[in-house]
C-alpha cells in the first residue's frame, strides 16, 4: 500500500511539456457539500454559487475548469459556461457535452461562440454516456459520438461541412461554425473505459482523462491508450480528474476527510452515487472495485483515501496530505506522463482556496491549448472575428 514504486514516462503529445494545466471542477449536477451526504441549501447548484466558484478559481490562478454535464437537477454546461466566459480573466473552460444531444452543426455553433467569447480559451469534454430516457449500447452509443466529432472537425478544419453516416447526412457551407482557435479547433477531453470508447479517444481526441486509481492500473491505462493511438498514427495527452485534501499537516487533512464523512448516511450515499447518468458505467465499477481493495480506513495506497466515493458516483478518490505530500503525489503523477490535473473539494470554495494557497504556487502550470499551438496570436479571419462578414 505505500510502496514508492516508480513508472516510466508514457508518450503523450505533450512530453516536452515541464508543467501541467491546473484546474478546477464546477459543481453543476448538485454536487457540492460541506458534509457528505447532508444536502445543505447553502451548496445548491445555482449561478450565484457555481459563479462564484469559478471567478474565485480564476482569480486564484486555477488554468482551466471542468463544467460538467448530467441530466439532474443543477444548470446546462453550455448556458452556464457562455454567462461564466466574460467573468473570467485568463482561465480556460472545459465544457461537457453529450453526443447527440444536439444536432452537430448547431452543436458546433454553440461551441464557435462560447471559444469566440473566450477569445480561444474553450475546451470540450466528450461525453457517450446514454441521453436521458434512452437506453442504447455502447457501441450504439460510440459510433454516434464518433460522427458527431467527425462533423465538428470537419466544421473546424474544411470550407464545408460534407459528411454521410449512419446517424446524420450532412452537406453544408462551414463558416457559420467557425471557432476562434485555429489548427484543428477546441481540444477534446474524453474520459471511458469500454473497448468502443477507448477506440474512440485513439483516433479523434487529444486529452484522455482518468478517473483516480492506484499508480500501477493507471500507468496500465496510459501505456494502453498510447499503443492505440500510435496504431492510428497519433498521440494524445493524459489527464487525473481527483479529489484533493490538503492542510499544512497529514494530521489536518486525515481529521478533515474524516469529517466528511460524519454526517453520512449510508442509504443516502448509495443514492446520490446512482441518481448520476453514469452510475452503471465500467469507470463507476472501477471506482467501487478500487474502494473495495482499501484498507478499513479507505486508503488504497499512500495518500490516495476513497471514502470520497461512498457519496458520489464518477471519481470517488481524494489526494490527501500536507502540500509536500500531495506535491511529490502529483510530481510522480507528471512523471507518469500526465499533464493535465482536474480537481476539486468539499466545498469547492473553501477546498479551491487551500490548494491555491498551499500547492499551487509550487507548480509551473499550463494551457493545454497554448501547448498544443491552436490559439492565434491575433483574432482569426473568422466571422466572428475578423473575417469577412457573410
Amino acid at each position: 500500500m505505500h510502496s514508492k514504486k516508480t513508472f516510466p514516462p508514457v508518450n503523450c503529445t505533450s512530453s516536452a511539456t515541464t508543467g501541467a494545466e491546473v484546474s478546477w471542477f464546477a459543481p453543476l449536477c448538485n454536487g457540492d457539500d460541506a458534509f457528505l451526504g447532508e444536502r445543505h441549501t447553502d451548496y445548491k447548484s445555482n449561478w450565484d454559487n457555481t459563479s462564484e466558484i469559478g471567478r474565485t478559481a480564476d482569480r486564484l490562478g486555477f488554468r482551466n475548469m471542468l463544467c460538467p454535464s448530467s441530466y439532474q437537477v443543477g444548470q446546462d454546461t453550455l448556458n452556464f459556461a457562455a454567462a461564466l466566459a466574460p467573468q473570467l480573466q485568463q482561465m480556460n473552460l472545459l465544457t461537457a457535452i453529450r453526443c447527440g444531444e444536439v444536432h452537430p452543426p448547431m452543436l458546433a455553433r454553440a461551441l464557435s461562440t462560447l471559444d469566440h467569447i473566450l477569445n480561444g480559451r474553450l475546451t470540450v469534454n466528450i461525453i457517450s454516456s446514454d441521453l436521458p430516457g434512452l437506453k442504447e449500447s455502447s457501441e450504439t452509443r460510440y459510433a454516434r459520438s464518433k460522427e458527431v466529432i467527425e462533423i465538428l472537425k470537419q466544421a473546424w478544419t474544411q470550407d464545408q461541412i460534407d459528411y454521410q453516416g449512419d446517424f446524420y447526412q450532412l452537406q453544408l457551407d462551414s463558416r457559420p461554425v467557425k471557432p476562434y482557435q485555429q489548427n484543428g479547433g477546441p481540444l477534446l477531453y474524453f474520459g471511458g473505459y469500454s473497448p468502443p470508447g477507448l477506440e474512440l479517444c485513439a483516433q479523434h481526441c487529444d486529452v484522455y482523462l482518468m478517473w483516480p486509481e492506484t499508480q500501477d492500473k493507471i500507468h496500465g491505462l496510459m501505456e494502453t491508450m498510447a499503443q492505440k493511438a500510435a496504431a492510428y498514427g497519433r498521440t494524445v495527452d493524459f489527464g487525473l480528474r481527483v479529489h484533493v485534501i490538503v492542510r499544512e499537516t497529514e494530521q489536518e487533512a486525515k481529521a478533515y476527510a474524516e469529517k466528511l464523512l460524519s454526517k453520512l448516511d449510508l442509504d443516502k450515499g448509495t443514492e446520490i452515487r446512482d441518481r448520476a447518468q453514469d452510475a452503471k458505467s465500467m469507470g463507476v465499477a472501477r471506482q467501487t472495485e478500487m474502494r473495495n481493495q482499501a484498507g478499513e480506513d479507505f486508503y488504497v495506497e499512500s495518500h490516495l483515501w476513497t471514502g470520497i466515493g461512498l457519496a458520489r458516483s464518477g471519481c470517488g478518490a481524494a489526494l490527501v496530505g500536507n502540500p509536500e505530500q500531495i506535491l511529490a503525489k502529483i510530481r510522480a503523477y507528471q512523471d507518469m506522463g500526465i499533464r493535465s490535473f482536474i480537481f476539486s473539494g468539499y466545498p469547492h470554495l473553501q477546498e479551491a482556496a487551500y490548494f491555491a494557497r498551499l500547492v499551487l504556487p509550487h507548480l509551473e502550470t499550463i494551457s493545454l491549448p497554448e501547448v498544443h499551438g491552436r490559439i492565434p496570436s491575433s483574432p482569426p479571419k473568422t466571422p466572428l472575428a475578423n473575417g469577412t462578414r457573410i
